[in-house]
């Protein structure tokens, strides 16, 4: 179960007079901040994952997670958008609940993340139901997603009648047609061929730049996780924490270009040696 912190006490009057005009002083969180985590603690048959765990995550920005195998990194998104339930903490967005958030997300198996008995293009609308927006505006999102990723083959076809990556192609669609305010992607290209990823990176990463999205990306390869990233944030072994933060500011649209620059190669390089220290840990 969920177990959320206290309320914080109401503000003394000389605490409110020594706060002055700033707007923002009441906060916990850091100005910029889209995503709060405070005090996550979650265990797996007696095994501790996370323990008073901390986290912010900035707003607009797409956020590479890396780190061992085991160290929770689906568990950590999974967690912050609802799905998995933790054992005590706290995590808000912009001070607002999940269920008050608009989130997407995009699962590593396709296969079972569309739905088989729809067409492509009733997998894409599905969640358009549960909003309240004129049907004129459910089909503009359509149309826009379909010209963002320039999207070529018949979307009337059914999951069965379609390539691995077409079908991945969708459930992003699908993940994107909500205007999500958050994005969480688990693996989401790792299951398809190289050429399909390289079209697919290129395509989601001009509409999460010009949708200004906070994402969140858990990735096992590290070309991918730095490219695709803002900031790649390494994670340790269990009981896990953050070991470092990277940022990574290379000019968009990011190509296989990128991936041979001296910037590239540096993050690329500090990352290989935080990750390799915590594996023979």
């Amino acid at each position: 179960m969920n177990t959320l912190a206290s309320p914080t006490p109401a503000p003394t009057a000389p605490e409110t007079a020594a706060r002055g005009s700033d707007p923002d002083s009441h906060r916990w969180y850091p100005k910029g901040t889209h995503i709060t985590v405070r005090g996550l603690t979650k265990r797996f048959d007696g095994a501790t994952i996370y323990e008073n765990f901390d986290l912010d995550i900035p707003k607009g920005k797409i956020i590479s997670i890396f780190g061992p195998n085991g160290c929770g990194k689906s568990t950590l998104i999974n967690m912050i958008s609802g799905i998995l339930p933790f054992d005590s903490g706290r995590i808000l967005f912009e001070g607002k609940e999940a269920w008050e958030t608009r989130m997407g997300y995009v699962f590593q198996n396709y296969r079972e993340a569309v739905f088989p008995w729809m067409r492509a293009i009733d997998n894409i609308r599905y969640p358009l139901q549960y909003l309240d927006i004129p049907k004129g505006e459910r089909q503009a999102r359509v149309d826009r997603l379909v010209e963002n990723f320039e999207v070529k083959f018949d979307l009337n076809r059914y999951p069965y009648e379609m390539s691995g990556g077409q079908q991945q192609l969708v459930s992003i669609m699908r993940a994107l047609v909500v205007d999500p305010e958050v994005l969480f992607l688990d693996e989401p290209f790792s299951a398809l061929d190289y050429e399909t990823v390289m079209v697919l990176r290129g395509q989601l990463q001009a509409v999460l730049t010009e949708r200004q999205v906070t994402t969140l990306l858990v990735s096992h390869d590290l070309d991918e996780a730095v490219l695709l990233a803002d900031e790649v944030m390494l994670l340790t072994k269990r009981p896990t924490r953050v070991s470092e933060r990277l940022a990574f500011e290379a000019p968009r649209p990011r190509t296989a270009d990128t991936t041979v620059g001296e910037e590239f190669i540096r993050v690329k390089t500090r990352a290989l040696e935080i990750f390799q220290s915590e594996v023979r840990k």
